[in-house]
């Protein structure tokens, strides 16, 4: 059996309030420094191409056990759906604490951890992305390049929660 693998994903960053939207008082403002947003990622279905060989006709047997006729088959080429499509919704850090200087944090913490081999730029660039969607797999948490909350507490990026010290 030969399988194609043809993965894609779509991340999307949500749940940011940047400003008064409709029904909202003029009061309200974006969300403070530090605090946490909503993310979101979307993962498609995996999709395999399986081919295979199908049995067409049995062979043909003499009474001894000898092959009369050779068995048949046909090549057969389908679709199969390995990983239904994902939609996962998690805390992530507000774009506003992602300053250049906290990116390059985030560099230099992966790049330790031998993730990261880019330019310490400030700029949460392609590689970089690749490399926290490598950590946050590594450690079991969501297949994104969003940036989870619970990854930057643990890249000791981001200030521990009254319970996660309760629970040291």
């Amino acid at each position: 059996m030969i399988r194609t693998v043809a993965p894609i994903a779509l991340f999307v960053l949500s749940g940011c309030v940047s400003g008064p939207g409709p029904g909202m008082p003029s009061e309200a403002t974006a969300p403070p420094v530090g605090s946490t947003c909503t993310g979101r990622a979307v993962t498609p279905a995996r999709i395999e191409t399986v081919t295979e060989q199908v049995l067409v006709t049995p062979a043909r047997l003499d009474d001894a056990g000898n092959v009369l006729e050779p068995a048949g088959y046909q090549t057969v080429t389908r679709q199969q759906i390995t990983r239904d499509r994902q939609e996962v919704t998690f805390d992530t850090p507000c774009p506003d604490l992602l300053t250049p200087e906290f990116v390059a944090s985030l560099q230099r913490a992966l790049r330790v951890r031998g993730l990261y081999q880019g330019p310490i730029s400030g700029v949460f660039d392609p590689a970089t992305g690749r490399a926290v969607r490598d950590f946050q797999v590594a450690r079991g948490d969501h297949d994104t390049t969003v940036l989870t909350l619970a990854s930057a507490r643990a890249l000791g990026l981001v200030a521990l929660d009254r319970d996660s010290l309760m629970n040291r």
